[in-house]
């Protein structure tokens, strides 16, 4: 007689934005009775930083989900366990699960994503655990509570077919927007590190078309999962206030009261900015698809100036009392969504041409709407551009994103009677708001920065190149 050998395991709750201490659970994917393999997405859960898609790292049948959706849970705690062995899933060749539990590995620090990957190891998000033990702030302990049934109206999306053989690598987000895209991972040629595919690659892969406009900033739709207003007393809401906005509450608070804020404004024409947005959608010349906007010109405008100037490019160290001027210039953009302002950032922007940096900027648009900004993605800014005229706001005097030394509103574009080769006549006009730390950049600095972008924006043809 044939005796089946099944044992469970605990999926817990990892650390997916170094060092936080709890995360609360968005969505459930799955449900008891579920089948599972190795690198499906079971659940979102959002953290202070960012909402995060996590992946089960083995093959199985859920057995019970510990936790409803909207549940805040600390890190380490168990939120699924999963029937493995003889009778659960199948588990794939490749990806066979040891039959010991094993602790959950903690999230791939950006960082790590550059080292090589010498074989196929169990994680949470990424590629690979990260080696070495990081330092984290003490968390409250609180006991877990009872196992709940999964809700019934929880949507489990249909799941593809296991890959035969050696499974592709990519982050969660690029594997959902190919299965969006209707992409096969396996027909997709990796150019990211280690043969990790990347956005981009995705994109490439898809058939060439005529993609409609999208006008940066990001101002994305609001998310199911997102905390909703209730009544309080007579007409009063109350917003609660978690994840995000509570992050970005704090970080903003700390930076008005330890940075010394200056803001300088210059009203710029950029008739002639507007004329080459124009010109590079009308002939294609960055390339089929690429997206091309006043804001990808703004950035240009400013990373040839911080270029000029590197010394803005900066950040203060309390600790050594030094001001350490950046090897790199790591371009955030802010980007409004419903769970509060997030700034992820373009690394190493300044090296970009043109095309490059309009491609980067596409993507970090893609992933802000989708709501799949991860943490390693807002991590390590050195510098922000907010764009305010999205809005139809003209100006305004912009908080530092903290840890960095300056930050550029790019107001709305209007047309304006202005003084043009000695005659007054209409030309389109924006208001640029640069705001700095006077403990690193001087009011000599800041100026020379704001007045280098304003003159390539009066004249991008003579300053900005791409390739």
């Amino acid at each position: 007689m044939t005796t089946e050998v099944r044992s469970l395991r605990e999926f817990k709750m990892p650390d997916v934005g170094e060092g936080l201490t709890e995360a609360e659970i968005l969505t459930w994917y799955v449900k008891p009775g579920d089948t599972v393999t190795d690198g499906q997405i079971v659940c979102e859960v959002e953290t202070a930083k960012a909402a995060v898609e996590l992946p089960i790292p083995f093959n199985g049948t859920v057995e019970q989900l510990f936790f409803p959706a909207g549940t805040t849970v600390d890190v380490g705690t168990v939120i699924i366990s999963v029937a493995v062995g003889e009778g659960a899933a199948p588990a794939a060749p490749a990806a066979a699960a040891p039959a010991a539990p094993v602790a959950a590995p903690v999230v791939q620090a950006a960082e790590a994503v550059e080292e090589a990957v010498p074989e196929r190891r169990e994680v949470l998000v990424g590629y690979g655990p990260r080696t070495g033990g990081a330092q984290r702030r003490a968390r409250k302990t609180a006991a877990a509570p009872a196992p709940v049934a999964a809700p019934a109206a929880v949507a489990v999306p249909a799941q593809a077919a296991p890959v035969v053989g050696e499974r592709p690598l990519a982050k969660p987000p690029v594997r959902k927007l190919a299965k969006d895209l209707g992409i096969d991972l396996r027909a997709v040629t990796p150019t990211g590190p280690d043969g990790v595919i990347t956005r981009e690659d995705v994109h490439a892969a898809v058939a060439p078309a005529a993609p409609a406009v999208v006008e940066a900033p990001v101002v994305v739709a609001p998310v199911a999962a997102e905390a909703q207003p209730v009544l309080s007393g007579a007409g009063d809401v109350r917003v609660p206030v978690k994840g995000v906005r509570k992050m970005t509450a704090q970080a903003m608070v700390a930076s008005a009261f330890t940075a010394p804020h200056v803001t300088e404004f210059v009203q710029v024409d950029v008739t002639r900015t507007m004329k080459l947005v124009r010109e590079l959608k009308e002939t294609g010349e960055l390339g089929q698809g690429v997206r091309v906007s006043p804001l990808l010109l703004v950035a240009k405008a400013l990373l040839t100036a911080v270029r000029r100037y590197p010394e803005v490019n900066a950040s203060w160290d309390e600790a050594a009392q030094e001001i350490v001027i950046k090897g790199q210039v790591n371009l955030g953009i802010a980007a409004a969504t419903p769970r509060g302002l997030i700034v992820p950032n373009i690394k190493d922007a300044g090296s970009q041409t043109l095309t490059q940096l309009a491609v980067s900027l596409g993507g970090l648009i893609d992933t802000a709407r989708q709501g799949k900004t991860s943490p390693a993605e807002m991590s390590g800014g050195t510098i922000t551009i907010t764009n305010v005229g999205v809005f139809g706001v003209d100006t305004g005097t912009p908080i530092l994103n903290p840890g960095e030394a300056a930050i550029l509103a790019f107001g709305a574009v209007r047309e304006l009677p202005w003084v043009h080769k000695g005659k007054v006549v209409p030309r389109l006009v924006t208001t640029l708001a640069l705001s700095f730390d006077h403990r690193m950049v001087d009011g000599e600095l800041g100026s020379k920065v704001l007045a280098d972008t304003a003159a390539i924006l009066e004249r991008p043809k003579r300053l900005i190149t791409w390739g």
